[in-house]
């Protein structure tokens, strides 16, 4: 109990030394009052901080219970709102970016698969005619479409000995 005490009053002291030492720091001998000052807090043979509670601060929490208690049930409520609307706004956010990625993704491995098995269908030996069926179109590439050209027609004519 104590030791809540002494914290409590240099939890407040701390706040008012933030906003005083802006205006007080001209005054002789500040920081030496200050420091005579949280030694008064915590030694326990003056009590201070004890002393300082139960004058003043322990009579103003009691007596102003009721809007603190109403206060921290707001709090808690607008926190948990916010999460919840937070968290369903992050999770929007993160559902839409994966179906895009998804989206744009598929959209180019669909393209590569279908190019390539066209291609693979188109390169079998025979009657290609009857393997592709005539509403799929063959799209290729200039660059892919070129070496198998020419790979095909020296396999033709049997002038290479590579298989």
């Amino acid at each position: 109990v104590k030791w809540m005490m002494y914290w409590i009053i240099f939890a407040l002291f701390t706040t008012a030394e933030t906003f005083t030492d802006i205006f007080l720091c001209w005054f002789p001998f500040y920081y030496e009052l200050k420091i005579a000052f949280v030694a008064w807090l915590l030694s326990p043979y003056t009590k201070g901080s004890s002393l300082l509670y139960r004058k003043f601060v322990h009579p103003t929490l009691s007596s102003k219970e009721k809007e603190i208690d109403d206060c921290l049930v707001q709090a808690k409520d607008r926190s948990y709102d916010a999460l919840v609307h937070f968290g369903k706004r992050g999770l929007n956010v993160a559902a839409t970016a994966a179906v895009m990625a998804a989206s744009k993704g598929q959209g180019a491995l669909s393209e590569r698969l279908r190019s390539f098995s066209m291609q693979d269908l188109s390169t079998i030996r025979g009657d290609s005619s009857s393997t592709v069926p005539p509403s799929v179109t063959v799209r290729t590439s200039s660059k892919q479409s070129q070496p198998k050209t020419s790979r095909s027609a020296s396999e033709g004519t049997g002038s290479s000995g590579k298989c």
